[in-house]
């Protein structure tokens, strides 16, 4: 079973935070996925050929050809901060580094 200490835990570890509301809200719903996971688990497949697509589709090939595309100087004119010809993005990680 899943508990509140363990999302916890794992918000922590994903740099996650959530509200008592919301804490109660995933344990409820990760509890219920790891119990439909448990039932999955217990169907009996032997003999069932794996299903690799839903949909009966033969795979079209086309010719790899060269096309022209935009140039970067194009590309980052639509971006709001760029550095070193780079597209630079707020830190998602602080693990006080610059």
């Amino acid at each position: 079973m899943i508990d509140k200490k363990l999302v916890q835990h794992v918000a922590q570890l994903a740099k996650l935070e959530f509200d008592e509301e919301q804490l109660n809200k995933f344990t409820k719903q990760l509890d219920e996925i790891i119990t439909m996971e448990d039932q999955l688990a217990q169907v009996k497949t032997t003999g069932v050929a794996p299903t690799t697509h839903i949909a009966r589709q033969k795979t079209s090939f086309r010719a790899d050809e060269v096309v022209p595309t935009n140039s970067q100087e194009e590309l980052l004119q639509n971006v709001p901060e760029q550095q070193n010809g780079l597209i630079k993005v707020p830190a998602i990680l602080d693990n006080g580094e610059e």
